[in-house]
């Protein structure tokens, strides 16, 4: 069973702010007009439409392309936090058949890796720092190390996943733990889903990420002289 085409069609920008009439659900000013826009993404889409692929590594390893985003509707004196976590998109593992060039189903998932978040390291910050320039999340490291203990994101290889990213109102007033759920809104991009492997199973993935990796260009000199 192929891995079904991901949809390239979705909104750049949401808003959070829900209709009248909903009000557990209603959501503080602060960040109810917040519109979130994912950068490079003509370079997500080309690695989507191979279906993406992330190394893990016991020591950790950075992504690639990197998840960078450009925030705008901010409260500009407000303080945000900004993180993201990372989220199965489905209950099953997958192997690459090489004969095929495809992603098949090989059975149930294995049991979820400890769920983790990743602050941005500038957090809290306000949301005039925030929006004045593009936000990356470039000390980001995914590990399949069980036992980390170095704050990585942990998870299982042959697994696929959906980076989100969530902004959060630091609520300054007494008791706002009592509003948590007014104070963040969530993001996720279908681009940005990719299978942890622990080598690369595509040679066109392994291709593209040379292309287009500023720090592959030692693969790719060598590649020249070949």
């Amino acid at each position: 069973m192929d891995i079904p085409q991901i949809s390239w069609n979705y909104q750049l920008s949401v808003h959070c702010c829900p209709t009248e009439g909903s009000y557990p659900r209603t959501k503080a000013s602060q960040v109810c007009g917040i519109s979130v826009q994912l950068e490079m993404l003509e370079l997500w889409q080309q690695f989507n439409q191979l279906c993406t692929e992330m190394i893990v590594t016991k020591a950790g390893r950075r992504m690639f392309p990197t998840f960078q985003v450009q925030i705008s509707g901010m409260d500009p004196t407000a303080e945000y936090i900004l993180l993201m976590d990372f989220i199965p998109v489905d209950d099953k593992r997958y192997r690459y058949a090489f004969h095929s060039s495809s992603w098949l189903v090989a059975g149930q998932a294995d049991i979820a890796a400890p769920s983790r978040m990743h602050f941005h390291p500038d957090s809290p910050a306000s949301g005039s720092q925030w929006m004045k320039q593009t936000v990356s999340f470039d000390t980001l490291k995914l590990t399949n190390n069980l036992l980390d203990d170095n704050g990585h994101i942990i998870l299982n290889s042959m697994h696929r996943y959906q980076p989100r990213f969530h902004v959060v109102y630091v609520d300054p007033t007494p008791n706002s733990h009592l509003n948590a759920q007014r104070n963040f809104v969530s993001f996720s991009f279908p681009e940005t889903r990719f299978i942890a492997v622990t080598a690369y199973q595509n040679h066109r993935i392994t291709q593209l990420k040379i292309a287009s990796n500023p720090f592959a260009k030692g693969f790719r000199t060598s590649d020249s002289k070949n």
